[in-house]
């Protein structure tokens, strides 16, 4: 199976699936590392359907994507969990899973559960200058950050964009020297100070392993 970040929508769910089983509905920016996880860790009643990661730049889509997706898995599964955090919905995602009795991620956004929501909460105030990527953001930094912004066209509105951001920091989820050095470009990129942080996987995992 190849995953292609930007289009991955499913990962071959079954028509009928065991008593027990589990479908996460996930953003396609996290598929990489739910399926990492379940492979380390043997989930096998886990399940994995993904919808558009670029929904990333539109959070307007998935509140009703995601109703749409527990409707017509619903049936199928013993239980279903949301992979997003709030993600943009301005609390309509929440109230969406409050209403269709499932759960969700806790937190503002991927950055900070990977972070790890109680932490993220203690520095966002004195990292209000600081830009975020993960894994799957640097691997896609064209295609999400600098085409949707026209970055690619006019090189020239930079410093609108991020001249209030001083620095860029990765927050590594694998220990990849490539994807490390790619990060770094892309500070540079964007004329910002760079630094990784290994995260790990924080909160996803924390939350994926109590299913």
């Amino acid at each position: 199976m190849t995953l292609d970040d930007s289009k991955l929508t499913e990962v071959g769910l079954p028509l009928k699936a065991k008593q027990g089983k589990v479908l996460i509905i996930a953003c396609g920016a996290l598929a990489r590392e739910i399926l990492d996880l379940k492979a380390a860790n043997g989930w096998a009643h886990l399940d994995l359907t993904c919808l558009p990661a670029n929904y990333h730049l539109y959070p307007e889509k998935i509140t009703e994507a995601v109703r749409d997706a527990v409707a017509k898995h619903r049936a199928t599964y013993d239980d279903i969990f949301v992979a997003y955090a709030d993600c943009g919905t301005g609390g309509l995602l929440q109230a969406a899973c409050a209403e269709l009795d499932v759960r969700m991620i806790a937190g503002p956004h991927c950055y900070s559960f990977f972070e790890g929501n109680n932490r993220f909460a203690t520095i966002s105030e004195d990292e209000i200058t600081t830009f975020y990527l993960t894994d799957f953001l640097v691997r896609q930094f064209d295609a999400f950050v600098i085409k949707p912004m026209g970055l690619d066209r006019h090189p020239e509105l930079r410093d609108m964009y991020f001249g209030n951001y001083k620095k860029l920091v990765y927050q590594a989820q694998t220990d990849d020297p490539a994807l490390t050095a790619k990060a770094r470009k892309c500070a540079d990129r964007l004329g910002l100070i760079f630094e990784r942080r290994f995260t790990g996987y924080g909160d996803l995992k924390t939350t994926l392993t109590e299913l």
